[in-house]
């Protein structure tokens, strides 16, 4: 059976369960992801307007599969981020169908990862 941690102390002072979030650092990241997304351009602003749906769609019907785990792909991500650079972002060798799990969870993780030199 494996061991489970002790109750930690929040820095609001409550007791959290292990592996548990406090609710204040719940609402402190809606918070703070909301102050994000009002900064942010909307998506139109960002290229994802009807001529990226029509090629997303016809990318998404010749790689149905997710490029990490190969479940049904329901994203196309860009492999190198294109930051609103039209070369990158309509670059087709640059695109990889990605399942919701993987674009969500470890696609972001790697992006916001600190660069290595």
């Amino acid at each position: 059976m494996k061991p489970v941690a002790p109750p930690r102390l929040c820095a609001c002072g409550k007791i959290v369960a292990s592996g548990e979030r406090c609710q204040c650092q719940i609402i402190n990241d809606r918070a703070r992801k909301a102050r994000h997304d009002r900064r942010r351009p909307s998506a139109r602003q960002r290229g994802y307007n009807h001529e990226w749906r029509k090629a997303r769609q016809e990318f998404l019907k010749h790689n149905p599969r997710c490029a990490m785990c190969g479940q049904l792909a329901n994203t196309v991500d860009h492999i190198i981020p294109h930051k609103g650079e039209d070369r990158l972002f309509w670059d087709k060798a640059n695109w990889q169908a990605l399942c919701a799990h993987h674009h969500n969870s470890a696609k972001q993780r790697e992006e916001h990862r600190p660069v290595q030199s």
